[in-house]
């Protein structure tokens, strides 16, 4: 007789997204008068035009990245109708902890009564939570967990230079999450993710602490022009390679959900996939880039909406610092 079929692995389908945003929103004219302040020279239309962004959330002092990142947690388990104590694995994409350690997953994990779930801190910039995704698919996949909490969070604003034009206008704070459960329904599809660390000067926060003070440059700096070239690049690159490892073909994708750092990478990256920019989920003009958590806040955003819904084909992709990157191509 044949011997018995062993029974498929699991998949890891998204059970819930949620968000959490700092109460405070910046416009453009309000940052402006802010910076003019400080005598740095920048308008809403140049922001604008050479981001897209028109406004961003600021955390509220005494508000953390812990905080941001339970808010979203919530209202992931509360959308995917899951108790957090059935939470078995708990991942945290930030590059602006509130500590050392113990890590935010750590921290949200306590918050929330999950105890006894493995929870840790991914650090991989602004590709962070495609990192986290992609680790906690395998995971599942495993079959070593069933229930995983995969959040992007961060509060840019406390690594900012407030002198510095090129990179203060740029980024946003907030929260997203992700509720991934076993399954056999269609669910995350492929997975890549990629880095080069001999371009780690392009984008960076070089400082450290020792010794009970802060050592190098604290604030985050960036070579915008390499950053973009090698962003569009990549992100093209790795978008073909998860379609390929699925079979399909980039008009097989119902939407695009990118990194939210600068509208001219989203349209060129759009543009490189054939894809027209109403495909493309748009997020960066009203949050600005909130690193890992721009891809989870667009993507809750998009479920919100409307627009991304049940049976859909979408594409996340992350780039950032390090240099990394990486796509989930996922089916909803």
């Amino acid at each position: 007789m044949p011997e018995p079929l062993s029974p498929a692995p699991p998949i890891a389908r998204v059970a819930g997204t949620g968000s959490a945003l700092p109460e405070r929103v910046v416009s453009n004219a309000e940052l402006v008068r802010e910076l003019a302040a400080r005598n740095v020279e920048t308008s809403d239309e140049w922001i604008v035009s050479r981001t897209g962004i028109r406004q961003r959330h600021l955390a509220a002092h005494g508000v953390g990245t812990v905080d941001l990142a339970e808010g979203a947690a919530r209202a992931a388990l509360n959308a995917a109708g899951a108790k957090a104590s059935s939470v078995d694995l708990l991942i945290v994409a930030t590059s602006t902890p509130d500590q050392v350690f113990p890590s935010t997953a750590c921290s949200v994990q306590a918050r929330l009564g999950a105890a006894g779930a493995a929870a840790f801190d991914i650090q991989a910039a602004c590709s962070g939570f495609v990192y986290a995704m992609s680790l906690a698919d395998a995971l599942i996949r495993t079959g070593s967990h069933r229930r995983a909490l995969v959040i992007g969070a961060e509060v840019y604003s406390r690594i900012l230079d407030w002198n510095d034009r090129s990179t203060c206008v740029l980024f946003g704070d907030g929260a997203g999450a992700v509720v991934l459960e076993a399954g056999t329904s269609p669910g995350i599809l492929a997975s890549r993710m990629h880095a080069d660390g001999a371009r780690g000067s392009i984008l960076t926060v070089a400082g450290r602490f020792n010794q009970g003070s802060a050592v190098g440059d604290p604030f985050l700096r960036m070579d915008g022009k390499a950053v973009f070239k090698l962003a569009v690049d990549v992100l093209e690159s790795s978008a073909r390679e998860v379609l390929a490892l699925a079979d399909l073909a980039p008009e097989q994708v119902d939407w695009l959900i990118p990194h939210q750092a600068n509208v001219r990478i989203l349209a060129a990256s759009a543009k490189r996939l054939g894809l027209p920019l109403e495909r493309v989920v748009v997020t960066v003009d009203r949050h600005g880039n909130t690193s890992a958590a721009s891809v989870p806040l667009a993507l809750d955003l998009a479920r919100s909406d409307g627009r991304v819904r049940p049976g859909q084909t979408v594409l996340l992709q992350g780039v950032g610092g390090g240099f990394t990157w990486g796509s989930v191509l996922l089916r909803m």
